[in-house]
């Protein structure tokens, strides 16, 4: 099997050149690596870490998993008939990411050990300076591929400082701590909580979790697949096509009726009877009940969460607010007293720390353009960023396979690149008026989503917009993005 190694280019010469370089060997780096030489563009890809697989490589926590089904949570174009389950963990998700790699014949493209530390764009030359701590090099387009789940929010608790125990982050998980017997705190109940919680519960002395607010959790259907069944997706491969689409008009149509009343109350009925399963205690279903509409936040997956959560051992506590050596010190004033606090706060997703890194045409990051709103035409292309590709720019999340947005990005930016080299474009740039036109629509639809209900998500960033979500149907995403038209950009 060939390894990703060496340096691309000349790290002492400045005057090498790439027509496109990515950054970041996700799923959307290696998508675009393999879209882009199937339509005859080579390019390099810069890998911050030492392995492939982004998200998919940095989160292992027990039980770690997707909650979108493997026959969606993939490549269209690369459909693996061998998935173990119907919702595939970790270790699996990852080697898929490697074998799709290898079988599209991308992986000596890829570059290790290479993080961007700064991109800055020159105007006279019409390219990017990429700095990297393997050195410099130059590319005509960049794509920022680095996904919106790689850098770990820790909140500033008060004392945090004072603690003698152990303490890590959910995505950076500590396989050499051994939990048995021990109590431990978990500080959030999120995507990563839901799952890990249920699976140290039964090991540990006590657990506490610290819960600021409580999320919806749905029932998961999750079965095996039988052999038998992978054997017929490898033998028809159109069973699996048909189970892909019949899986993505169901996200579709879950997202439609997020906009309903009538809706919303059947599925926040299934929502409450989860807790009522899992549940005896009244007091604590109460407590478990969420206190906004469902959707506004992310909607999570699980039959284990509230069976763990009602356990012996397991308390459920109020927001931390101060720590004090061994203790923490919940909103409430209780206190507990733990050897180890996992963090599972989530990620930077509407303040992209990338941002800081991009230098434009203004010579200032685009952190300082966005000013903590991030925006973007299309969600791809951003304004003072010639020639640059965002995916999972500002506002493209919906409730939908990470691979449903990244497959439409990657037609837009392919297109974009191709047209370039046909027209003999130096330059591609966003248009200010059409911009601006762009992102007032998707304001203005925003506004009677569930996601703008008014609970406090990760989907508003700091000044309170919502940066993060697309206020239409997956089908209107594609179509936007299905080809790049240069009368809408300022092109040279």
């Amino acid at each position: 099997m060939p390894t990703p190694t060496g340096n691309p280019f000349d790290a002492t010469d400045p005057g090498t050149v790439h027509e496109v370089v990515v950054v970041g060997a996700g799923f959307a780096g290696i998508g675009a690596a393999i879209r882009l030489h199937q339509a005859g563009v080579e390019c390099v890809v810069l890998e911050k870490s030492h392995e492939i697989g982004g998200v998919w490589r940095d989160n292992s926590y027990p039980d770690c998993g997707c909650d979108v089904p493997s026959a969606l949570y993939s490549y269209s174009f690369a459909p693996n008939p061998r998935w173990s389950r119907l919702f595939a963990k970790q270790a699996e998700i990852k080697n898929y990411t490697r074998d799709t790699a290898e079988r599209f014949g991308v992986l000596g493209r890829i570059r290790l050990g290479h993080e961007l530390t700064e991109a800055r764009w020159d105007s006279h030359k019409k390219q990017w300076r990429l700095q990297t701590h393997a050195g410099v090099l130059w590319t005509r387009f960049v794509v920022m591929a680095c996904g919106p789940m790689h850098v770990p929010v820790l909140p500033r608790v008060p004392g945090l400082d004072t603690f003698t125990g152990v303490h890590f982050h959910s995505s950076r998980w500590d396989h050499g701590y051994d939990m048995r017997g021990k109590r431990v705190a978990v500080i959030g109940s999120g995507a990563s909580a839901i799952q890990f919680v249920p699976k140290i519960q039964p090991r540990v002395q006590s657990l506490t979790l610290f819960q600021r607010t409580a999320p919806w959790v749905l029932p998961k259907l999750d079965l095996p697949i039988a052999p038998r069944w992978q054997a017929r997706f490898a033998k028809h491969p159109w069973l699996q096509r048909l189970f892909r689409t019949a899986l993505y008009l169901q996200f579709e149509l879950l997202n439609a009726s997020l906009n309903y009343p009538w809706a919303l109350q059947r599925i926040q009925a299934q929502g409450v009877k989860n807790i009522h399963k899992g549940v005896a205690d009244p007091a604590l279903r109460t407590r478990l009940l969420p206190d906004y509409s469902v959707g506004c936040k992310r909607i999570l997956l699980s039959n284990s969460w509230y069976p763990a959560l009602s356990q012996a051992n397991v308390t459920v506590a109020p927001d931390v607010v101060k720590i004090e050596g061994q203790q923490l010190i919940a909103s409430d004033g209780s206190r507990s007293e733990v050897d180890a606090i996992v963090f599972a706060t989530g990620f930077e997703v509407a303040n992209p720390p990338i941002a800081n890194c991009i230098i434009g045409q203004s010579g200032l990051p685009l952190s300082a353009l966005w000013q903590g709103s991030p925006s973007a035409y299309l969600g791809t292309m951003a304004q003072d960023c010639p020639n640059l590709f965002l995916t999972f720019g500002p506002n493209l999340y919906t409730f939908t396979s990470a691979f449903v947005i990244i497959e439409a990005q990657l037609q837009f930016i392919v297109s974009a690149i191709t047209t370039a080299r046909k027209q003999g474009l130096s330059q591609i740039a966003v248009n200010p008026t059409r911009m601006a036109s762009y992102n007032t629509q998707v304001q203005a639809a925003l506004q009677s989503t569930v996601w703008n209900s008014g609970c406090t998500s990760y989907f508003l960033d700091k000044n309170g917009r919502n940066s993060t979500n697309w206020p239409w149907t997956t089908f209107t995403m594609r179509k936007h993005l299905a080809r790049f038209r240069p009368q809408d950009f300022v092109t040279e």
